[in-house]
């Protein structure tokens, strides 16, 4: 997804891996990234790479790197250090050296600790990400600050709420553009919605946040208030097709009205308090959109057999309408009884998903 959001930037991607995608990025496109990707969960500079067989070579080329183009002495910082098929592998000692380091270039900088993993948040602190890789190191700085699915406008939140950045990987992944109908018939606290209504509209989801780069030495405040002013003379006043939310619990359709106003949406979506069997999908055809439970916990599975058979019987009868769904179980799937296809593979909460799509034939078969 983030090589194609890239790739409607006008930003070519030099490089993939698991998990990321990389590029040359000018300063105007670093701000764009953090403004208007919709799925990435972070956007990192690479300030440094080498070899490092031993401590001395940490310590050696940790002082030749730039930090002193992101941090000033008083900022605090973590370091994020991981090890894997390495001679070094106490990722502990290798960020005691690092910090040293950085210390001897911007002597006041205040040791935030360390940070563990991927899902832990930068906020007021400038993350640097490190990974020690077959006795490669590379350093990069976090220029999002929290993470991007952070978009400030989630505050209520349903039973297993989804981040934003799947929800959009939902519509992305499922090819919806925002000229075609959507609907969310188990909308929880309206994310999904939400992000349909961001997209439709063209608005950049980090429209109403701040960012890490921010608080660089150099930042260029006049080029990054021109870069938010284009995202915003872009921006649509309505969203154009219908985008119809529900849910059966009044608790979610609360928090999903409350998101909707503060992202600014309200106005663009249709809540309303209904069981699936209800949903009645208008004659012009569009995207049928979901993240139905998992059924991964014992004793789960069972009933919610009943609910994926109730969405297919909801859908067949509604030909030219498309499904997207996220599944962890392809006996669930089956359920539905439509002929599904996988768009992507992930994970949510540690549980392995796949988004799969299906189109409801003339034949409703």
């Amino acid at each position: 997804m983030a090589r194609r959001e890239l790739a409607a930037l006008g930003i070519a991607v030099t490089g993939e891996e698991p998990g990321a995608v990389s590029a040359m990025l000018t300063p105007r496109d670093l701000m764009r990234c953090n403004l208007h990707l919709r799925t990435a969960s972070r956007v990192l500079v690479r300030l440094a790479q080498f070899k490092a067989l031993n401590f001395a070579d940490v310590e050696k080329f940790g002082r030749r790197v730039a930090w002193d183009t992101i941090v000033t002495p008083g900022r605090r910082v973590r370091l994020r250090v991981t090890c894997r098929k390495s001679r070094l592998y106490h990722s502990g000692a290798v960020a005691q050296r690092l910090m040293e380091a950085l210390e001897l270039r911007v002597p006041g900088v205040l040791p935030a600790g360390a940070v563990g993993d991927d899902d832990d948040e930068g906020g007021a602190e400038q993350l640097f990400v490190v990974r020690l890789f077959r006795d490669q190191c590379v350093i990069s700085a976090d220029a999002s600050g929290e993470l991007l699915h952070r978009r400030g406008y989630r505050k209520a939140t349903a039973k297993a709420p989804l981040r934003e950045t799947l929800a959009a990987a939902m519509l992305l992944g499922a090819g919806w553009d925002g000229t075609t109908p959507l609907i969310d018939p188990m909308c929880g606290a309206g994310t999904i919605a939400i992000e349909a209504a961001m997209l439709a509209r063209r608005m950049a989801p980090g429209r109403a946040r701040a960012f890490a780069f921010e608080q660089w030495p150099g930042h260029d405040a006049a080029l990054w208030r021109t870069v938010c002013a284009e995202a915003t003379s872009a921006e649509l006043p309505r969203a154009g097709v219908a985008l119809l939310v529900s849910d059966r619990d009044a608790g979610a359709i609360e928090a999903a009205h409350a998101n909707a106003a503060r992202a600014g949406v309200a106005a663009d979506l249709v809540i309303v308090q209904q069981s699936l069997s209800a949903v009645v999908p208008p004659a012009v055809p569009g995207l049928v959109v979901v993240n139905p439970p998992y059924g991964v916990r014992v004793g789960e599975k069972a009933p919610l057999r009943n609910l994926f058979a109730q969405l297919g019987n909801v859908l067949r009868a509604s030909p030219g309408w498309r499904l997207a769904m996220l599944s962890a179980d392809r006996d669930l799937e089956r359920q539905v009884r439509l002929p599904f296809a996988d768009a992507w593979k992930s994970t949510n909460g540690g549980i392995p998903i796949r988004l799969v799509t299906a189109e409801v034939l003339a034949d409703g078969q």
